[in-house]
């Protein structure tokens, strides 16, 4: 009989999350989607996501007609339609056949204000829509220096989570996200990001039972590369990586894809 302390690696598939953030058109979307596929787009042994900007989703989508990796979407709006300019919804992202969405990003938290109120709001409508959140958790500098990272991981976590069932709950993938290793070069010691993500764990045991809370996935957010991604994907509650960067070139997400199946 399994238990909730078998081995993550019999339960929880490992996934690589690309954010292009704004970068590419659609044409250099597609291109760097064709070089990504070429090498690892029938590969099942790790889930694989590219998250193009919205101009790029349908010459991307084309590109992964037929092939393993999964379409993902930066953003969207909670509502399903009406007067927001600029804004997208999850029916349109849909229509594009995406399946994830990043929510929560510090960049949009930063950037554009965005809320714990209005992520949970995100998240509700993402699952609504059958899509699959990519929830972004993590502190500042500040906030880390001030000892307060388990606080606001907690505080996050847990606002953005209310109102999901339990039945919903393993469809949200948690990226946890350092914000001061986000595009720094700098990046969390592998116990560092080890203890936030055993404590999201911890957070989701409490709120839907342990059996649960080891079928959810929890990512690296903060700046995995090639270099490190084996010591950090050897951790026990390391599912994975949201990459920045290393994803706006094939070879260097490729070889992130290659450690997440050496880890699997």
């Amino acid at each position: 009989m399994s238990t909730p302390t078998q081995s993550p690696i019999q339960i929880r598939r490992k996934l690589i999350a690309g954010n292009w953030k704004m970068n590419k058109t659609a044409a250099d979307g597609a291109a760097l989607t064709k070089e990504i596929v070429e090498q690892v787009g029938r590969e099942t042994a790790v889930d694989t996501v590219v998250c193009p900007p919205f101009t790029a989703l349908e010459s991307v989508r084309h590109v992964l007609e037929g092939q393993a990796v999964k379409l993902g979407a930066q953003n969207m709006h909670a509502e399903k339609n009406g007067a927001f300019t600029g804004e997208i919804s999850a029916e349109m992202l849909r229509a594009h056949y995406v399946t994830h969405v990043i929510l929560g990003h510090s960049e949009r938290r930063q950037y554009f204000g965005e809320t714990d109120a209005l992520v949970n709001k995100k998240v509700l409508a993402a699952l609504a829509n059958e899509l699959r959140p990519i929830l972004c958790v993590g502190e500042t500098l500040a906030e880390r220096e001030g000892g307060k990272t388990l606080e606001v991981v907690k505080t996050q976590t847990e606002a953005a989570l209310a109102g999901v069932k339990p039945e919903q709950i393993t469809s949200v993938i948690i990226a946890y996200e350092p914000v001061w290793a986000i595009g720094t070069g700098k990046v969390a010691t592998t116990a560092q990001a080890q203890e936030v993500h055993a404590f999201i764990r911890s957070l989701l045991t409490a709120l839907y039972g342990a059996a649960l809370a080891q079928k959810v996935r929890i990512l690296y957010g903060g700046s995995m590369k090639p270099a490190n991604a084996p010591e950090l994907l050897a951790q026990p509650d390391i599912d994975g990586g949201l990459i920045g960067g290393a994803s706006l070139e094939a070879k260097s997400f490729v070889d992130l894809v290659k450690a997440a199946m050496a880890a699997s």
